[in-house]
């Protein structure tokens, strides 16, 4: 099977929600270990990637907003030229505490690899337009513009971009970006980058769990269809020990489907791109539960949090491995047994599974990757933490890198929960025994 490189090399934001200053992630590895799926990019600066990152911090302390940047950047790549509201400015998030926040712009930037090459693309907005924005490549080592879009709305091409530019530039819009534009209208090269968000890019946050059952239902009844026997989907529902032996699926009603249709393109048209309406989901969805007695399907909102949020992972985790793209998911330990979590990490950075060299960025309270009782070991370079300012309330995003650690010697548990890197909340124990003082008890003072 042929799978194209579209690897996540770094990410780099300023100025969204609770991170003021500019912070980077990065996936490039510091160290080899043959033993995890990491990937060597030829042509792209020799770089290796680490197949798996996970972000560390106390509550409140950022760790959703790196994924929620994230997120943002590619929601702003597919929707700037077809959903923003061509009056209604840039629906951005900034960081809002300190004065005149309007004033400061926000910045995205992310290096990625497509088709074996090294690219960057960023952009920078305010609460109106687009301030800047600009695409290079790397077919050496050196840069190369492919374009580079200025604040008074000028763009400037590099000599290795075909195709109709200039048509392109004409229906650029205020707030909407050039590449976004340029994908619309069918731009070979450009949209190959369009693409990488579309595609390359995923995501799996609570704002989008229907779209994500219905990408497990979709794998399902494509291995239905094909006569398939072995369903991956159908595994990894009786490896998590759910006591699930199925899923009954309904085709969608389509005069419910009509309905929703015309209610998001009516709420678009009054509010643009500000507002967000969840799908009712394209399928309805019942569990199966094999027992002495026989099958008995359930719907799918009386079964717990943690089977719902694993079935609605199945399909955005295979779908991902199956193409070596890039998932990012918020809270992964959220209502999932820490077994659970293990071995959804496993997957990833096993080379025996994750043969397509896919990535997995998460955040987490999980604490127990990091230890010795686990099957999956994360290295150094794959730990990032998340530290908020007490003097701005900002967010610090740093690796574990910083410190000096010895893989596979070090208990990195440990040694986080003691506080030794940082990213861990400060607990005044004499605030408990105030509260304990203060609760009236029985009714009595």
């Amino acid at each position: 099977m042929h799978v194209e490189v579209v690897v996540l090399l770094r990410f780099r934001v300023a100025n969204h929600a609770s991170l003021r200053d500019e912070q980077e992630l990065s996936l490039i590895a510091a160290d080899r270990h043959p033993e995890r799926a990491e990937r060597g990019v030829e042509g792209a600066g020799g770089f290796r990637v680490v197949p798996v990152a996970a972000i560390y911090g106390t509550n409140a302390s950022g760790k959703s907003n790196v994924i929620d940047a994230i997120g943002w950047m590619r929601s702003a790549v597919l929707s700037s030229f077809r959903s923003w509201d061509p009056e209604g400015g840039v629906p951005r998030r900034p960081f809002a505490l300190r004065p005149d926040t309007a004033s400061w712009p926000s910045t995205f930037s992310v290096d990625f690899v497509v088709h074996g090459v090294r690219h960057e693309f960023g952009f920078s907005v305010d609460d109106e337009k687009i301030l800047e924005e600009w695409l290079y490549y790397y077919p050496e080592r050196k840069a190369n513009r492919l374009y580079e879009r200025k604040a008074d709305g000028t763009v400037v091409f590099g000599r290795s971009l075909t195709g109709r530019k200039k048509i392109i530039s004409e229906l650029l819009r205020p707030n909407s970006l050039y590449l976004s534009v340029a994908a619309a209208q069918n731009h070979a090269q450009l949209g190959e980058i369009f693409r990488w968000f579309r595609s390359g890019l995923q995501l799996a946050t609570d704002g989008n769990y229907r779209a994500r059952m219905d990408s497990t239902v979709r794998l399902l009844l494509d291995d239905e269809a094909g006569g398939g026997t072995s369903s991956p989907v159908m595994q990894l529902l009786k490896y998590a020990d759910l006591g699930v032996s199925g899923l009954a699926v309904e085709e969608p009603d389509e005069s419910v489907m009509d309905e929703y249709r015309r209610l998001r393109q009516v709420m678009r048209d009054v509010l643009g791109d500000r507002v967000r309406v969840e799908s009712p989901g394209l399928h309805t969805v019942r569990v199966e539960h094999r027992t002495d007695g026989g099958v008995f399907p359930l719907d799918l909102n009386e079964e717990s949090s943690g089977t719902k949020t694993w079935i609605g992972l199945i399909g955005p985790i295979l779908g991902v491995l199956s193409a070596g793209s890039v998932l990012c998911v918020d809270e992964l330990d959220a209502r999932l047994h820490p077994y659970l979590v293990d071995a959804l990490v496993g997957m990833f950075q096993s080379p025996e599974v994750n043969r397509t060299g896919a990535q997995l960025i998460f955040s987490t309270h999980e604490a127990a990757l990091l230890g010795k009782n686990v099957r999956t070991e994360l290295y150094r370079d794959q730990v990032w933490f998340t530290e908020k300012s007490h003097e701005t309330l900002s967010t610090r995003i740093f690796p574990l890198t910083e410190f000096h650690v010895r893989d596979s010697i070090e208990n990195l548990e440990k040694r986080y929960l003691s506080g030794r890197y940082g990213a861990v909340p400060s607990l005044d124990d004499e605030l408990l025994g105030k509260i304990g003082r203060s609760i009236v008890v029985g009714g009595n003072a």
